[in-house]
């Protein structure tokens, strides 16, 4: 792949997460809020994979994504252990209301994780944007 192409990728998932970030306030004023677990989940999945894709790194999973942000980016200390682990904590609250029956999410479910989530993006935005990048 081109660094051309590379980087219109990147471009494009960054973009792709501040557009599903956005979706959060029409979910949460309409209660909707395993919807907005999922959106706020993928905002931060879309910013990760930008993050890899950059750093040409590959993971063929959310679970891969989550082992190389946590096996990579934390124990190297590239990003804060705390936004690390609020993407974890998103990755098993959308699992949970995706797949398990009966999951309930509430509000106090996911409005403390809105701003963590909102500092996760900003973060992997300035990783790459100072070009965080592994050399080949």
């Amino acid at each position: 792949m081109s660094d051309e192409d590379r980087k219109s990728i990147v471009e494009y998932r960054l973009n792709k997460a501040k557009e599903t970030f956005a979706e959060l306030p029409i979910l949460m004023e309409n209660n909707l809020w395993r919807n907005a677990a999922n959106r706020l989940y993928y905002a931060c999945f879309y910013a990760a994979s930008a993050l890899l894709m950059s750093d040409r790194r590959q993971a063929h999973s959310h679970n891969g994504i989550k082992s190389v942000l946590s096996a990579y980016y934390n124990n190297e200390g590239k990003i804060d252990k705390y936004l690390i682990k609020t993407y974890g904590k998103l990755f098993n609250m959308r699992q949970r209301g995706d797949y398990e029956d009966w999951a309930i999410l509430e509000e106090d479910d996911i409005t403390p994780l809105i701003e963590p989530a909102k500092r996760f993006i900003a973060e992997i935005e300035r990783l790459i944007s100072v070009g965080l990048v592994q050399e080949e």
